[in-house]
């Protein structure tokens, strides 16, 4: 065998190893909050509010994150708010993936003048910055864990839906779409049994990456006191509570900001893997 066959072949089998690496690591540190978000709801060091602490104390045995300058224990608020991190991403996901994909499904059979109008919209919608319109629909209905899920969800949907449509008019223009149509397949038959299980490799993928836009776009409403309300610590309020003591007290702007940090990148390689196992194309290109 020739050196150059030889490296090829070494090359195809640490494909999957790199794969498979990366899934690994995604897992692993989107784990870490996922296990701290579980744990808070069993145990915390402190109540939220408690106010009994020393204000901006380093890390002691008794506080082994410090505490902020209301006194509270800032290990117990960094654990709400991995909590609030996740349900923020899997309310914001689940309502955006409802709406978006049922969106673009009804827009997938559309004719083509209605195709075109609804096309029209999501683009606009796109168009329109996430954040800006998160925020108008929070200010409308006021600041709770429950208006930022819905802001962030709806604001995610049209790019959902876009995806959809897109998938959704490639399915539909296949030979086997055809034959299941002249068959006498309904269209709801046609959604169940051929249009969403070819497009939902695709579908995760991009879910997966819009979870981490929905915990940044949670923690951007928080830092602009448009989230979740006290005494609920998400990760952007105490980051913005912190900014003004980040000298005297370094841990309580570093420390959420690391969290965020390994969740995001840890979902995004969670989305790179799950897009190297669903899309053979790319793991023959690589």
């Amino acid at each position: 065998m020739s050196a150059e066959a030889q490296l090829d072949v070494d090359s195809a089998e640490q494909r999957p190893r790199r794969r498979s690496l990366t899934l690994a690591i995604g897992g692993i540190l989107v784990g870490i909050i996922v296990v701290i978000a579980l744990v808070s709801l069993v145990y915390l060091p402190y109540p939220p509010s408690d106010t009994n602490g020393a204000r901006l104390a380093p890390p002691s045995p008794q506080h082994w994150a410090g505490t902020d300058k209301l006194g509270r224990d800032l290990l117990t608020q960094l654990m709400i708010g991995a909590r609030i991190a996740l349900v923020v991403g899997i309310g914001s996901v689940a309502l955006g993936a409802a709406l978006g994909v049922t969106i673009g499904v009804v827009v997938s059979f559309a004719t083509r003048w209605l195709d075109d109008t609804l096309s029209a919209l999501l683009d606009v919608l796109i168009a329109f910055p996430t954040l800006l319109l998160a925020m108008l629909i929070v200010a409308a209905r006021g600041a709770s864990l429950d208006s930022a899920i819905l802001a962030i969800g709806i604001a995610m949907s049209a790019i959902v839906a876009r995806l959809t449509r897109i998938l959704g008019k490639r399915v539909l223009s296949q030979d086997y779409v055809t034959a299941a149509r002249v068959s006498g397949t309904s269209r709801l038959g046609i959604v169940f049994l051929h249009l969403l299980p070819n497009i939902w490799p695709t579908l995760v993928v991009n879910l997966a990456l819009q979870f981490g836009l929905a915990v940044l776009a949670e923690a951007s409403l928080s830092y602009l006191g448009l989230g979740a309300p006290p005494p609920n610590a998400s990760w952007g309020r105490i980051l913005q509570e912190a900014q003004g003591t980040v000298l005297v007290a370094p841990v309580g702007a570093i420390a959420p900001g690391v969290l965020l940090v390994i969740l995001v990148i840890g979902i995004n390689l969670v989305a790179d893997g799950l897009r190297d196992i669903g899309d053979p194309t790319r793991r023959r290109r690589r």
